[in-house]
């Protein structure tokens, strides 16, 4: 009987230590990557504003759902294995950059991706910012050392890349 109290003290502790540094972590974050493709701007432009077509390309996205539009941009709810996340475009300028806003302050994390796509000689490169920002500290531990903030932004680079054939190389 008590290694199982000596057990639960245990997992107790780490949850609280988890708890403490997540309370120290800053909430906000800013991480950036890019990825070059050989293909034209107006392509990945149209791969990723094309919201009916993502769930055929994009890892562990199951579905999307229009929503009315927003300020008359387009507004949507995925599902991904991990969750259900109701998006929103904050600005659109084709083919170049794009502004996409997390829509649900219920949600233990927020923020913006900025995509921007630069036209290059064998194609274009594109490049996604992440302005998040993370409310619960055990979310925030776990999003800083063991998901990583970038986790997320490498999966749908490498994720469009498989889309159009290619092997994706990501960079900070």
């Amino acid at each position: 009987m008590k290694w199982i109290l000596w057990i639960f003290t245990v997992l107790a502790g780490i949850l609280i230590l988890i708890t403490v540094i997540g309370y120290l972590l800053r909430k906000e974050h800013t991480v950036t990557r890019e990825a070059r493709f050989h293909q034209s701007p107006e392509a990945v432009w149209k791969a990723i504003t094309d919201i009916d077509a993502m769930p055929a390309w994009r890892q562990g996205l199951k579905s999307v759902k229009r929503l009315p539009d927003k300020n008359g941009l387009p507004a949507w709810v995925e599902t991904l294995d991990s969750g259900i996340i109701p998006l929103e475009t904050e600005s659109s300028l084709p083919p170049l950059r794009l502004v996409v806003r997390i829509a649900d302050p219920k949600l233990p994390f927020g923020g913006t991706w900025t995509y921007e796509i630069t036209p290059a000689p064998e194609g274009c490169s594109l490049r996604i910012r992440e302005d998040g920002e993370v409310y619960n500290p055990i979310f925030r531990f776990v999003s800083r050392f063991v998901v990583g903030y970038s986790g997320t932004i490498d999966a749908y680079l490498k994720s469009l890349g498989r889309k159009f054939g290619e092997q994706t190389k990501v960079e900070n």
